[in-house]
């Protein structure tokens, strides 16, 4: 006979507990035993485990088999482990809203951030040194205005050259009246 150590279910309707017995493996779950060994109730806060360890150790020594369930019992009543504790359940409203929270105070602090690092940089800039994008958005823009700027550069001295030159001759053209 090949003997399991187990949890058989008791109590009402969607309130169990279980006892923790030395059965027959052939038995069914709620069926005929050989020895109590312990009691579970997952319902209590924290969950309760009372286990005779003197028994438990008694039958395994005579060649018993616990089962998953009653060997993280067996664990948690030695101490070797503590129990899970249920997380608090949150819905998905409250979840959504606590996020958007975070996110706004993300935000806010942030924004607190760059004031107080722009009030601490110094007013004046020098020439030729721009300040540094705070942004991914901004930097893309400023990148956009450097290329322009660069362009106009480069179209200016051919455009510059002949303007002057048209001033030039106009004012030789022209008299001045005073």
């Amino acid at each position: 006979m090949a003997v399991k150590i187990r949890l058989a279910r008791a109590g009402a309707k969607k309130a169990p507990f279980y006892r923790v017995i030395a059965a027959d493996g052939r038995a069914t779950r709620d069926g005929r035993f050989l020895e109590i060994l312990g009691r579970y109730n997952p319902r209590s806060e924290p969950s309760s485990i009372e286990l005779d360890l003197a028994k438990v150790d008694a039958w395994i020594g005579k060649g018993a088999q616990p089962t998953e369930a009653a060997a993280k019992l067996i664990v948690i009543a030695r101490g070797e482990k503590t129990a899970p504790v249920a997380a608090a359940r949150v819905s998905k409203k409250a979840a959504s809203k606590a996020d958007a929270d975070k996110k706004v105070a993300a935000e806010a602090k942030e924004k607190a951030k760059a004031e107080k690092n722009a009030a601490a940089e110094p007013e004046t800039v020098a020439e030729g040194a721009a300040a540094e994008p705070a942004t991914a958005v901004e930097a893309k823009e400023k990148a956009k205005t450097d290329k322009k700027k660069a362009a106009a550069e480069e179209a200016a001295p051919i455009e510059e050259p002949k303007a002057a030159a048209e001033e030039a001759a106009a004012d030789d053209a022209e008299p001045v009246a005073e």
